[in-house]
């Protein structure tokens, strides 16, 4: 188990965190969600001892080991190949593997009456049982699953690590830390720059990991797979929501109503208050109720409300209408040099259609949009319809933003019918508030820039957009911004996007290219993912069909006697441990059902503190005031026990009690 224990953190004199507690355990899945800036890149590094805190704030056991991804994580130089840099991993495992190895060539040579004999072959046991429960023995075979599994080929394995690109070095630090097995991954943004595929992979990996696992992503549909438990880190304060991603959208606007409604009444008591004072303080008849209400605002417990994003829409400029086909190819491919990308590919894109590429990096999706954007040569014919206006969004666009410009003026400049304020509302959705839309472009980091490129182009009347990676540097909100822009727009749609849940609220056609080839799929991404999903069962069925007979002519029927002698064992076995268990799964349940008792308490006090007639009566919401903060109290010393009983638990489940 990990703990924080009242984690506090400031900068420029402002709370980053405060005083923020919580616990994992062993196999928790948790998400960690905030706005930007909220501090969970922070928290992340933090936990795993590359940010200072003070002694005791962060306690972990001692089998409890952390592993952490960055955003942008770095690999130094070292002339090793692919294999050679994953096989780091198992550097422990095979420290030990060499120590065994010394081991057996002392024995052999030492004389059996040695006194030394006895420790040695102790020794000999220890590590033996470790290699055993290590896996090192199947070491090749596992290496090479997580490798081929997040994208790299059989001839990427002896290739030099420096050859790879930081997008494939990022693959290869995320692969070494999956095969460490670690008791708690910390994985802050480990989808950017996987393909579908990878990304799928990856998914489920992590959905049949034993370990603890905490995520940062912008992913939803990544979040709600994998995810069990969401902490949300908002104006220092650190929330737990038992649920997903979306099971913690729908609880928050809930909490975020009663909070409200309880700030608004609060507010409402305390005005109420202080225009008593103001009118009394001089009264001398008055002066003892006067002095009850200072004390009593004195005591009061604030409200504060949590950090909530501005409510912004955004609509695409208006267009010339186009005729009904949009687009159209005709044997249509691609190749560079002996490599051929894909081929053959013939369609018709309909006004209104919106499609998603999808494929493996290095399919050629990119290259797909430059084509259709006139960028590269295509083999083949690309006609477009009457009147298409089109509009193309590639990573090179943030390169070519005059440096000189503001924000506000590099889109503003670009945009045909949106007044100035529509235009800094749309730079709100993309990240950039207040004074941040007066920088100049050329001191705006790589992902700004994109983001400002992105808005220029949305922000022109245009009837097919040609969109690659458009979310790759916007948050949840910012997402959600676009998604539904998305979704109402009129025009035709063509994306190239890894995000599933973001292309799955409006694209109707999937383009998938795959080995040479480019195939339409009709639906979204679910829809793809499960036309794959069943062709895998139907794949998988026919292997099993043809393997089964001589997989029941080879096994061998284990004898009876053995068999009971092995239910005796287990049984005998599971007796001892829940012997040890029992206390503390009496301690856990109780633990739980005083959490339950007060957090329904603090719910019908919270619904009381939201009723309009209760802010006219200063006795009663005194007395619910100063409950509500009991009951609080009473909530995290419920919490506190019931992750003891977790932790002894799992220490005892692990055989170290």
């Amino acid at each position: 188990m990990l703990s924080i224990n009242n984690l506090s953190l400031q900068f420029g004199g402002q709370y980053l965190f405060k005083d923020i507690s919580a616990q994992i355990q062993r196999g928790d899945h948790v998400g960690l969600v905030g706005v930007n800036g909220a501090g969970k890149s922070t928290l992340m590094r933090t936990m795993c001892g590359l940010a200072d805190s003070d002694p005791g704030v962060i306690t972990r056991a001692s089998w409890f080991t952390v592993a952490y991804l960055p955003q942008e994580p770095k690999l130094t130089d070292s002339g090793r190949t692919l294999y050679e840099e994953a096989e780091r991993a198992f550097d422990a495992v095979l420290a030990q593997q060499k120590e065994l190895e010394t081991l057996h060539r002392d024995l052999a040579d030492l004389d059996p009456n040695d006194p030394r004999m006895d420790s040695l072959l102790q020794r000999q046991g220890e590590l033996q049982h470790a290699l055993e429960e290590s896996g090192v023995f199947n070491m090749q075979p596992r290496i090479e699953r997580v490798l081929f599994g997040l994208g790299f080929k059989s001839q990427d394995l002896a290739r030099p690590v420096n050859q790879f690109s930081g997008g494939w070095v990022m693959r290869l630090l995320l692969a070494k830390l999956l095969l460490q097995q670690p008791a708690l991954l910390l994985l802050d943004e480990p989808t950017n720059h996987l393909d579908l595929d990878s990304l799928t992979w990856l998914e489920d990996f992590l959905q049949q990991y034993q370990g603890a696992i905490m995520l940062i992503s912008h992913d939803r549909s990544f979040l709600d797979h994998i995810t069990s438990t969401t902490w949300e880190l908002s104006l220092g304060k650190l929330t737990v929501y038992r649920g997903n991603y979306s099971h913690y959208v729908l609880e928050k606007a809930q909490r975020l109503e009663q909070e409200r409604a309880a700030y608004e009444n609060q507010q409402a008591m305390i005005r109420q208050t202080e225009r008593f004072i103001t009118r009394f303080r001089y009264k001398a008849t008055k002066a003892r109720q006067v002095q009850s209400r200072v004390k009593q605002l004195e005591k009061l417990e604030m409200i504060e409300l949590a950090d909530t994003e501005r409510s912004i829409h955004f609509s695409f400029p208006p267009a010339a209408p186009s005729g009904r086909d949009m687009l159209t190819l005709k044997d249509v491919g691609k190749r560079f040099g002996d490599r051929e990308l894909f081929h053959g590919l013939s369609f018709t894109l309909r006004r209104g259609d919106k499609l998603g590429v999808i494929g493996v990096n290095g399919a050629g999706k990119t290259t797909f949009l430059k084509m259709l954007a006139g960028l590269e040569a295509a083999e083949g014919a690309i006609r477009y319809g009457h009147n298409v206006v089109l509009s193309y969004f590639g990573q090179h666009q943030a390169q070519e933003l005059a440096g000189e410009r503001s924000v506000v003026d590099t889109v503003y400049s670009a945009a045909a019918d949106l007044s100035i304020s529509q235009v800094r509302s749309l730079l709100g959705a993309f990240l950039f508030t207040g004074e941040a839309v007066e920088k100049q472009v050329r001191v705006l980091s790589g992902g700004e820039k994109s983001r400002v490129a992105l808005a220029k182009i949305l922000v022109r009347p245009a009837n097919l957009l040609l969109l690659d990676e458009p979310t790759n540097h916007l948050d949840m909100s910012s997402q959600e911004v676009l998604q539904e822009a998305m979704a109402r727009y009129e025009g035709s749609i063509i994306v190239v996007s890894h995000n599933r849940f973001f292309v799955n609220a409006f694209v109707n056609k999937v383009l998938e290219i795959k080995d040479g080839s480019a195939t339409i799929y009709e639906g979204n991404v679910d829809d793809y993912l499960e036309h794959r999903r069943l062709a895998a069962e139907r794949e998988q069925a026919q292997v099993q069909v043809n393997t089964r007979d001589t997989g029941a002519a080879e096994a061998e029927p284990e004898r009876s006697g053995d068999r009971r002698q092995q239910r005796r064992q287990r049984a005998q076995e599971r007796q001892a441990l829940n012997k040890k268990l029992g206390p503390w799964k009496k301690r856990n349940e109780e633990a739980e059902a005083e959490i339950n008792r007060e957090e329904a308490r603090k719910k019908e006090l919270e619904e009381l503190m939201a009723s309009p007639d209760l802010y006219g009566d200063q006795a009663r919401w005194a007395e619910i005031s100063r409950e509500y903060a009991q009951v609080q109290r009473h909530v995290e010393r419920a919490y506190q026990k019931w992750a003891e009983a977790q932790e002894a638990m799992a220490a005892i489940e692990a055989g170290e009690e």
